[in-house]
């Protein structure tokens, strides 16, 4: 590959991975949203996070596994806990890891 093309191909994977990001932030940033699309806003990490997370929690070798010795899905419900009571993102993390971490050290799972 010539050292135009390279160029070429970096800029537009620049332009690709900024433009998405910038353009509502611009178009948006002198109006003031609806109520109910800023409400709506507001739950869109929170759905992305669990569309991320449930599958590595409920799915294990490529099976859905709802058994009770699943370490990581018996960990998700106090970290839940922790996450909504506390709001605190390294609380809800450490918590856990200290689940998992327990459940292998002490039973052996």
């Amino acid at each position: 590959m010539d050292q135009k093309s390279v160029f070429l191909t970096i800029l537009g994977m620049a332009l690709v991975t900024y433009l998405p990001r910038v353009l509502p932030t611009w178009l948006l940033s002198a109006r003031t949203l609806p109520p109910r699309v800023e409400a709506w806003l507001r739950q869109v990490p929170v759905a992305v996070l669990a569309a991320m997370l449930i599958p590595d929690l409920i799915v294990q070798q490529g099976r859905i596994d709802l058994r009770p010795d699943n370490i990581f899905l018996l960990a998700a419900l106090p970290t839940l806990l922790v996450a909504w009571k506390t709001k605190n993102f390294f609380g809800s993390v450490l918590t856990g890891m200290a689940v998992v971490a327990g459940a292998r050290f002490f039973f052996g799972v």
